[in-house]
């Protein structure tokens, strides 16, 4: 019996001492790479659909977040058993821009003497909210045991908070400052290139 042990213990620790050989000479490591997966990338060349000419002056960029908190109630049904409470967080930027494709004739105008240029500036607009979806996302949510049992089998939509949240940072961007801060560079950035060839211009 105890030869049986000592034989069954010296096999072990040969096979021990082989293994370790082999992987010093690297042919463990040349057997395991033949069962090793790969990946083939098939994907066609990226194509260039359009290009489009960008007539906008992009003056100002918000950054913006917001705490949504939005209760689904059940009518009298007690909230443990029907009903959901969301805390959802939006971030993102909105782009402050002037449309310079929106000159008329007479918005732009040199003086006599090739001295001054008189300029009628298009209104400042606002870009779309872009939210970053890294950094968006439901914080945290209490919800009914009907609800437990609904998004064990369905996981629910979200897209409504996105859009909840694109639509309040639009008015918050509505309200700020951003439409007057991206006029206010747009003519430091009009100064500039025309004050450069010597023009002086002045905003109307």
């Amino acid at each position: 019996m105890l030869g049986k042990l000592l034989k069954g213990t010296a096999l072990v620790v040969v096979g021990a001492l082989v293994a370790l050989t082999l992987t010093g000479f690297g042919v463990i490591n040349m057997f395991t790479s033949w069962f090793q997966g790969s990946q083939v990338d098939r994907s066609q060349p990226v194509m260039l659909k359009s290009i489009q000419d960008i007539k906008q002056f992009h003056a100002a960029v918000g950054n913006f977040e917001v705490l949504l908190d939005i209760e689904d109630e059940a009518g009298w049904v007690p909230g443990f058993i029907a009903g959901r409470r969301t805390l959802f967080v939006g971030a993102g930027t909105v782009n402050s821009y002037v449309d310079f494709s929106g000159f008329a004739d007479g918005d732009l105008n040199l003086s006599p003497d090739g001295k001054s240029l008189t300029i009628r500036l298009p209104e400042a607009k606002l870009d779309k909210p872009n939210l970053n979806h890294d950094r968006s996302g439901i914080y945290d949510q209490d919800r009914g045991i009907i609800e437990r049992i609904a998004d064990a089998i369905e996981t629910p939509e979200q897209k409504q908070f996105y859009m909840m949240a694109e639509t309040k940072m639009a008015a918050a961007a509505q309200e700020s400052e951003l439409l007057k801060q991206a006029t206010e560079n747009t003519k430091s950035m009009l100064i500039g290139t025309f004050g450069s060839v010597g023009l002086e211009v002045k905003f109307i």
